[in-house]
């Protein structure tokens, strides 16, 4: 089965993409970050008709976050559980499959900002409330995908200038310290299982030539937990999106699982 992640930056603005994906990519899920619209305003007409169900946590304007997924899913949580927070982050929700329950979180991480700044603090608050629960949730399912636009560079080699850009947002000592511990819960970066071509992103900026010049950054993640591992077959960046006209300024991320 394949799952997927992917920042489209407006729904609105891009279903038309999301849909041409899905016809030549039918993965199995798909967590959407940053919709930008409310619940009542999804698109869930347009995707039953290409084939999936949706999970939505919508918000006006700003974040929103949904899973698509070819089968019905159960259990669903939106944002972190017992953390106060006005702000549509989160979306988590089972998938069965053959294999047993699959738990999925879809994320769109805090971007914060600068460090030093009050959405820096809200950034790793987040993240500290985020990890507490996920032990809880690694306790109930095994099965587990933790995946979403992380707004974190984990390492230098996911950065396109990471002398020029150390200890900026994205690169900083605490970021990458968070990202570790999530790790250290017994996920794993499917992405960095496999070898992978050098200067490989996710993300670039639309100003300055970003994407054509490749100054990009690896802040799309999808992390698997310790009982999925073994299956994890593949992990690829589909860099095809970003060369539509308007596109988002993240391309999908894919995991095959056996």
């Amino acid at each position: 089965m394949q799952i997927a992640t992917w920042n489209i930056n407006s729904l609105t603005v891009r279903l038309p993409q999301v849909l041409d994906w899905l016809a030549a990519n039918p993965v199995d899920a798909l967590g959407l970050q940053e919709l930008k619209l409310v619940d009542e305003k999804f698109p869930y007409d347009a995707l039953k008709e290409a084939g999936y169900h949706a999970a939505v946590f919508g918000q006006k304007t700003y974040n929103g976050v949904a899973i698509l997924s070819r089968t019905p899913v159960t259990d669903v949580v939106r944002n972190i559980p017992m953390h106060s927070d006005d702000q549509s982050r989160v979306i988590a929700a089972t998938l069965d499959t053959p294999e047993g329950p699959l738990r999925l979180v879809n994320c769109y991480f805090v971007n914060g900002q600068e460090p030093g700044s009050e959405k820096f603090a809200y950034k790793l608050r987040w993240l500290e409330a985020l990890h507490r629960w996920l032990v809880e949730e690694l306790k109930v399912h095994s099965r587990l995908v933790l995946m979403g636009d992380f707004n974190v560079a984990p390492e230098d080699r996911d950065s396109f200038d990471p002398v020029g850009l150390k200890d900026t947002i994205h690169h900083t000592v605490e970021e990458r310290a968070h990202f570790q511990a999530l790790l250290q819960l017994g996920l794993t970066d499917a992405y960095r299982l496999f070898e992978q071509p050098e200067k490989s992103y996710s993300w670039w900026d639309y100003r300055m030539l970003g994407f054509q010049k490749n100054r990009g950054l690896r802040i799309d993640h999808i992390l698997v937990s310790e009982a999925l591992r073994d299956g994890v077959k593949a992990c690829t960046i589909d860099r095809a999106p970003r060369k539509n006209q308007q596109p988002s300024d993240h391309a999908p991320v894919v995991v095959t699982l056996d």
